[in-house]
C-alpha cells in the first residue's frame, strides 16, 4: 500500500467486519473499509486506486453499508458505474453482504427505460423509446387526471377503467389470441396500444395500460424487495413482479427508489442533468456516493455536459414553430386557443414569428459557414469524395481555441437578434412544445429540446466551453449540396467539468472515488475538484484520503517489459503507406510480442495504426491475426467471440478503442499484451486546444497538457494492460512499447507511473525480445493446447 496518509483509522475492533460479505479480507481491503469510514464520518471523500484483485467493490459496500448502519450522517448509498460488468459485481457483492445478515440492505438496480418498457421489450414501438413512452404516458395521466374545482388529482377508478378496457378477457379484445409477452413473463394486454373508451377520450386517444394500472394502484407497485432472496431488485425482478401483473416495471423501479438502501446505477444518474431527474429526489447531502472507474470521470462528464443541436434538429424546430403558427392561422377559436396555451409561459402568438425567423436564419448561417468551409478546404466535394480524400470527421472551431472571446455565430446572432432574445428560446421552445402536445398530440416535437440548448449556447462561459460546428460522414445521394456528404451540428463543447463535479461532490455527504489507475493522484483531485472542494472557505473543510493497493497476485506470474523504441510519434514513423526505419523496428517487436503463445492483445495510438499492424503481422505469423475497427457494439461482441474461440490469435485494435477497457480477460482469454506508443488525443484538434487552454487557466500554463493530455493517455495505457493480469493464477505478458516510457527519454511519461509500478517494469531493446519471451514461457505453463 502506498499514497498520502490523509486519514488514519483507528477502530481496534471494527464493527464493518459483520457487514463483509466473505470470510476474510485480502490485504489492503481492511485499510480501505476503515479509512472509508473515518473519512465518510466527516463528511469527506476517500480517492483509491486499487490494481484487480484488491476487492474494491465489496471494501466500497463494507464501508459504505457500516456508515449507513452505524452513523446518523448518510440515508442511503448511491453507487454509480460506467460499465455493465462492474454494475453486476456490484450487485454480487451486495447479495453477498446481505446473505448473512438479519437486517439486509435493500438494493436496487437502476437502468433506463429501454430495458423495462415492455413495449419496447416486444418491438412495439416505430419510433425512440423516451418519445413513445412519454407521449403514452401524458395521455394516460390526461385520461385519469380529475380536476376538482381547480386542483387536479389522479383518479384511480379512471384508471382501473382504462385497465380493464384493455385486459385481452375484455370485450374488445375477444378475437385476440396473443398477449404481449417479454423475458418470459406473460402481460393481462395485447401487444397492440389500446385506446381510451368514449366515457374518457376522444378521436380514439391511445394510452399505457401498463401505466393506467399503476394509478389505479395510487401509485404502489407489486414488486417487493424481498422478491429476492438477497434483497437486491435487479432487471429480471422487475418484469417478474410487474408484467404478469400488468404495471409499469419502470414505474416500479422508480416507486422502489424512495426506500432502497443501496442504489446501483450508472453515471447519468449522478452527473447527467436530464437524466438526474430520477433521483434528485432521492440524492442529497445524505447520500453516500461510490464512483467506479473514476479515472473515466472527466471524459464522461465533459460528454454527458456538452451540447450538439444538428441541422435538422434545427429544421425540425422550425417545423414545430411553423405548424403551431399553422393551426392559430385556422380560425379565430384556433388562434385564441393557442394564446390560451402559450400564454402560461408569458408567450405570444406574435413571438412565434420572430422564433420561426430564426430559425430560418440560424440554419441558412449554419449552411453557408458549412458550404464555405469544404469549398476553402476540398473544391468539389463530389471528385474529393471519389478520391477518398474526406475524413470521417471535421471539426470547424467558431474561435480562436487558443482565446476566451465570443465565437462567430454568438457575434451573428446577436448582430441580427440580441443575447436577450437568445436567451428566451428555451421559455419559448417549452411553449409551443407544450401547445402541441395539446392540440396536436401525434406529433412528436423538438422544439423544447433545442430551445433549452440554444439557451444555453448564450448562457454558458467562453473560457470553460467552446463552441464549433461538427461534421459527420454520411452517404446520402437524395440530397444536394454538402449535405450528400456530411452531417452537421452546432457544439458547445464542456472544456472544464471540475468545476460541475466539483458542485457535484459538495452536494452530496461524502463517499469513495475507486479505479485501478488514478495516479497521479494529486492530478487527479485536482482535476476533478476534489481539492477546491476541501478547501471551500464558505464550508468547513471536508477531509479528501487517498490510497493506492498494488496489484496483489505473484509477480514471478507475469513479465512486465517496457522495450526502448524511437517514440511512435506520427514525425517519427511517417504515414502508413510508406516505410520508414521506425516502423520497421516496430513492425519486428510486434512480431515478436504476437508470436507470444495464447491469445495476444496489441494495441496501437489509433484504429489506422492499427489497421497498418494488422496488415504487416497476417502477412508475417502464422497464428490468425484480427483487426478491431470502429464499429457497432453487434460488431465488437462478434469479435470478442471469435478471439476467445479455439486456439490462439492476435488481436489488434486501438488503445482509446472498446476492447481496452471494461473488458475482463479473466482465465486464459490473454496471455499478452502490449500498448503502442502513447495514446495522446490529437493534440491539433481544435477543441483539444481549447482543452488545454482552459486546464492552462484553470491550474497553471506550465501544467495544461501535462493534466488535459498525458495523464490520461498513462491512465488509458495502463487500463489495457491490466486486461492481462485478473486472477491469482493467470500468467501473461505485460509490455509497454516506447522508448517515452523509459525514465531518462525526452518527454517521458514514467513518472506518471505508479512508485510501486516503476520498481517492477524492466527496460530492453526491441532484438531481446524474442529471448526474453522464450524464457518467460519456458518457466511456465504455456496456454496453447
Amino acid at each position: 500500500m502506498s499514497g498520502e496518509e490523509s486519514a488514519t483509522a483507528t477502530h481496534d475492533e471494527p464493527d464493518w467486519r459483520t457487514r463483509f460479505g466473505y470470510e476474510q479480507p485480502y490485504e489492503g481491503q481492511a485499510d480501505a473499509i476503515e479509512t472509508a469510514i473515518e473519512t465518510g464520518t466527516d463528511g469527506g471523500y476517500l480517492v483509491m486506486e486499487g490494481a484487480c484483485g484488491t476487492g474494491k467493490t465489496m471494501a466500497a459496500l463494507t464501508a459504505a453499508g457500516t456508515l449507513l448502519r452505524e452513523t446518523d450522517r448518510y440515508d442511503n448509498v448511491l453507487v454509480v458505474t460506467p460499465v455493465k460488468q462492474q454494475r453486476r459485481q456490484f450487485i454480487e457483492d451486495l447479495r453477498a453482504i446481505n446473505a448473512d445478515l438479519d437486517d439486509p440492505f435493500t438494493g436496487l438496480a437502476l437502468v433506463g427505460k429501454p430495458t423495462l418498457c415492455p413495449y419496447e421489450r416486444a418491438g412495439a414501438f416505430d419510433r425512440g423509446t423516451q418519445d413513445a413512452c412519454e407521449d403514452l404516458r401524458e395521455n394516460t395521466a390526461g385520461l385519469v387526471a380529475h380536476d376538482g374545482g381547480g386542483e387536479v388529482w389522479w383518479d384511480s377508478a379512471r384508471a382501473g377503467e382504462l385497465v380493464a378496457e384493455a385486459r385481452t378477457d375484455a370485450d374488445s379484445w375477444r378475437t385476440l389470441d396473443d398477449n404481449l409477452s417479454t423475458a418470459g413473463h406473460t402481460a393481462p394486454y395485447p401487444t397492440a396500444r389500446p385506446t381510451a373508451p368514449d366515457s374518457l377520450g376522444e378521436n380514439d386517444q391511445s394510452y399505457c395500460p401498463f401505466e393506467a394500472d399503476w394509478y389505479a394502484r395510487e401509485k404502489s407497485v407489486p414488486v417487493a424487495f424481498d422478491d429476492d432472496e438477497n434483497h437486491v431488485v435487479t432487471t429480471d425482478e422487475l418484469l417478474a413482479g410487474a408484467v404478469p401483473r400488468g404495471t409499469c416495471p419502470h414505474r416500479a423501479m422508480g416507486t422502489l427508489l424512495d426506500d432502497a438502501d443501496i442504489v446501483v446505477g450508472n453515471y447519468n444518474h449522478l452527473f447527467d442533468p436530464r437524466t438526474r431527474a430520477l433521483t434528485d429526489g432521492v440524492v442529497n447531502d445524505r447520500t453516500f456516493v461510490i464512483v467506479d472507474e473514476a479515472h473515466r470521470l472527466e471524459g464522461r462528464v465533459r460528454d454527458l455536459l456538452s451540447d450538439r443541436v444538428g441541422i435538422q434538429s434545427l429544421r425540425r424546430a422550425r417545423n414545430d414553430v411553423s405548424h403551431l403558427r399553422t393551426l392559430a392561422g385556422q380560425s379565430r377559436e384556433h388562434r385564441e386557443e393557442v394564446a390560451t396555451q402559450l400564454a402560461t409561459y408569458e408567450v405570444s402568438t406574435d413571438d412565434l414569428h420572430r422564433v420561426s425567423e430564426f430559425f430560418d436564419d440560424a440554419i441558412d448561417w449554419l449552411d453557408r459557414r458549412v458550404e464555405r468551409y469544404l469549398d476553402e478546404e476540398y473544391g468539389d466535394l463530389g471528385r474529393a469524395a471519389e478520391q477518398e480524400r474526406l475524413p470521417e470527421n471535421i471539426e470547424i472551431p467558431l474561435r480562436d481555441p487558443e482565446t476566451d472571446e465570443i465565437d462567430e455565430f454568438s457575434v451573428w446572432a446577436n448582430e441580427q437578434y440580441s443575447s436577450g432574445f437568445c436567451k428566451s428560446l428555451h421559455t419559448v421552445g417549452a411553449a409551443v412544445a407544450d401547445a402541441l402536445d395539446t392540440l396536436s398530440p401525434e406529433r412528436s416535437t423538438v422544439c423544447g429540446d433545442v430551445g433549452r440548448i440554444v439557451t444555453r449556447w448564450w448562457t454558458r462561459d467562453h473560457a470553460s466551453y467552446f463552441r464549433e460546428v461538427t461534421l459527420s460522414r454520411t452517404d446520402r445521394s437524395h440530397l444536394e449540396g454538402w449535405e450528400r456528404q456530411y452531417t452537421a451540428g452546432l457544439v458547445c463543447y464542456d472544456c472544464l467539468p471540475a468545476e460541475d463535479l466539483r458542485e457535484r461532490f459538495s452536494d452530496l455527504g461524502g463517499g469513495v472515488l475507486m479505479s485501478a489507475t488514478l495516479e497521479p493522484m494529486d492530478v487527479f483531485r485536482e482535476c476533478v475538484g476534489l481539492d477546491r472542494l476541501a478547501t471551500d472557505d464558505d464550508e468547513d473543510e471536508r477531509p479528501i484520503a487517498t490510497r493506492t493497493y498494488d496489484l496483489a497476485y505473484p509477480e514471478q506470474n507475469r513479465a512486465s517489459w517496457i522495450v526502448d523504441a524511437p517514440a511512435f510519434t506520427a514525425r517519427n514513423r511517417g504515414p502508413p503507406d510508406e516505410e520508414s526505419d521506425v516502423r520497421e523496428t516496430y513492425a519486428y517487436a510486434l512480431r515478436e510480442l504476437a508470436r507470444s503463445p495464447g491469445n495476444v492483445l496489441l494495441c496501437l495510438p489509433s484504429y489506422r495504426e492499427a489497421a497498418w499492424a494488422h496488415d504487416r503481422l497476417a502477412a508475417s505469423i502464422e497464428k490468425p491475426v484480427l483487426l478491431d475497427e470502429s464499429s457497432s457494439d453487434e460488431a465488437t461482441e462478434k469479435l470478442k467471440r471469435e478471439f476467445f474461440a479455439g486456439d490462439g490469435k492476435t488481436l489488434v485494435t486501438s488503445t482509446r478503442g472498446t476492447l481496452t477497457e471494461g473488458v475482463d480477460y479473466d482465465g486464459e482469454k490473454l496471455s499478452a499484451c502490449a500498448v503502442v506508443g502513447v495514446p495522446l488525443v490529437n493534440v491539433a484538434s481544435p477543441r483539444i486546444r481549447a482543452v488545454r487552454r482552459a486546464y492552462g487557466a484553470e491550474f497553471g500554463k506550465e501544467c495544461a497538457f501535462e493534466y488535459a493530455l498525458t495523464v490520461p493517455a498513462v491512465r488509458r495505457a495502463r487500463q489495457a494492460i491490466g486486461r492481462v493480469i485478473r486472477g491469482p493464477e493467470e500468467v501473461g505478458v505485460r509490455a509497454l512499447v516506447d522508448e517515452r516510457y523509459t525514465p531518462d527519454a525526452p518527454r517521458s511519461v514514467y513518472e506518471y507511473l505508479p512508485p510501486a509500478e516503476r520498481d517492477e517494469w524492466r527496460t530492453m531493446t526491441p532484438m531481446f525480445l524474442d529471448s526474453q519471451l522464450q524464457g518467460f514461457w519456458d518457466g511456465h505453463e504455456r496456454p496453447d493446447p
